[in-house]
């Protein structure tokens, strides 16, 4: 038998969770405000030994996945200024910097 829910909520008197400001993810690539969807990547790779990790928007991480190998990405570690050195990256970052933060569009893979 289920228990009857009070007819007086002893929570009203507290602030709707809506009403608590939501301090906005920054992205680690593109420097943009992430949306809904944060994908935590690992800069240097699992497979690597890599532990930490960053926010990014999916079609960020899924630019570096398809520009870089493991071995590139191990190389490069968490300096950002060595991946935006890529011409490919810049571009990319170049386009999406006035895009919504939950943009999202397929890229291309690395012919590999």
């Amino acid at each position: 038998m289920a228990r009857k829910q009070s007819k007086r909520d002893p929570y009203g008197d507290l602030p709707a969770q809506e009403d608590t400001p939501v301090e906005a993810v920054i992205c680690w690539l593109c420097s943009r405000p992430t949306g809904k969807t944060i994908v935590w990547h690992h800069p240097i790779p699992k497979s690597r030994g890599g532990r930490d990790v960053v926010p990014m928007h999916p079609i960020c991480q899924q630019t570096l996945i398809a520009n870089f190998t493991n071995s590139e990405l191990q190389r490069h570690g968490t300096d950002v200024a060595g991946l935006l050195a890529d011409p490919k990256v810049r571009k990319f970052v170049d386009w999406v910097g006035g895009k919504d933060p939950d943009f999202t569009a397929t890229i291309v893979k690395k012919k590999r």
